[in-house]
């Protein structure tokens, strides 16, 4: 089969990334698989093993889609395509009256359920991008990981959970300065700040770590973080939104959106196995199950199928910030 895989950002990506990881990581499995992958990306994109066409947003996108793609992958929201069998990847939390494509593909249950679809497909990393974990090692602090920028990613309330738990804190994807949220965080000798990251940097704080702590108050549509922290033998504690539910099994962390209880819960972590956090990850969310899942969702639109019988689009509204209780 050949497939065109479109996004309007670079890959691969250099250190924060979720979706061009995805893409790259979904290209890399499909070529495993012998089919051609070829990518429309943005310009300065390199790979080893798929064709590079450059994405130009100021053409229309029926001109830039070669004739021998048999089904194209897009990345982002497209209107009035109609050259080839195609499905388009919701990543993001579209609007409220947000119309999307019949056949968008969500990426958690809970994604697809709140714009009123059943289409969806769970992320999967590939173990081959990290080393592997030595889950015998010692753990000596906890994470966030995420853009500390984004104020839905609460990285205050992972502060605080971390320091009244009476754990250190390194805050991956976020600087201690940070004039776009508009404030200062105290200095506190518990909390190291190591902003954006590559995935060397990255696996070694996770592979050292007693927990991820993801205190999110938005419908998070998946958590890239989440899959890598599990890959690494850390437990989760999060809030219950969006798809952490799903992907955060009780035997795997705690979620709450209470400070209180993440804290107490973090003082008890070491209850938690962390071959088994890493097992549930491997078993659960890999790229090659992910690359399986699509390759169906392909043929159904090669079927001449479409993916959604109306229009996903977000049911109802929710708080800009979702509860947190101190």
């Amino acid at each position: 089969m050949k497939i065109l895989i479109v996004n309007n950002t670079q890959i691969p990506a250099a250190k924060y990334g979720g979706t061009e990881r995805v893409t790259w990581w979904l290209g890399k499995e499909l070529n495993r698989l012998r089919h051609e992958v070829t990518y429309l990306v943005a310009a300065g994109s390199e790979c080893p093993f798929a064709k590079i066409l450059v994405y130009d947003p100021a053409i229309d996108m029926n001109m830039q889609v070669p004739d021998d793609i048999d089904v194209v992958h897009f990345h982002f929201q497209v209107s009035n395509f109609t050259k080839k069998p195609y499905l388009i990847n919701v990543h993001n939390n579209p609007g409220y009256g947000h119309q999307l494509d019949r056949n968008s593909v969500f990426v958690s249950a809970d994604h697809a359920a709140r714009h009123g679809s059943s289409v969806f497909i769970h992320h999967g990393l590939d173990p081959d991008d990290y080393p592997r974990p030595d889950l015998s090692k010692k753990r000596t602090h906890t994470h966030f990981l995420a853009k500390a920028a984004w104020r839905v990613k609460n990285v205050k309330g992972a502060i605080d959970v971390a320091t009244q738990s009476g754990n250190k804190l390194i805050v991956l994807g976020g600087d201690r300065f940070n004039l776009k949220m508009g404030l200062r965080f105290t200095f506190n000798i518990n909390v190291r700040f190591k902003g954006m990251v590559n995935n060397d940097e990255k696996s070694v704080v996770l592979n050292s770590s007693k927990a991820l702590l993801f205190p999110v108050l938005w419908h998070e549509p998946f958590g890239l973080a989440i899959i890598e922290s599990l890959y690494f033998g850390c437990p989760v504690f999060g809030t219950p939104y969006g798809s952490l539910p799903e992907l955060v099994l009780p035997e795997v962390g705690l979620l709450s959106n209470s400070k209180q209880v993440l804290t107490d819960g973090l003082k008890a972590v070491a209850g938690f196995n962390n071959q088994l956090c890493h097992d549930y990850a491997v078993d659960n969310f890999t790229v090659q199950k992910m690359a399986q899942k699509y390759l169906m969702l392909y043929q159904e639109v090669l079927n001449g199928e479409t993916l959604n019988a109306v229009n996903p689009t977000l049911i109802e509204t929710s708080p800009k910030y979702l509860p947190w209780t101190e």
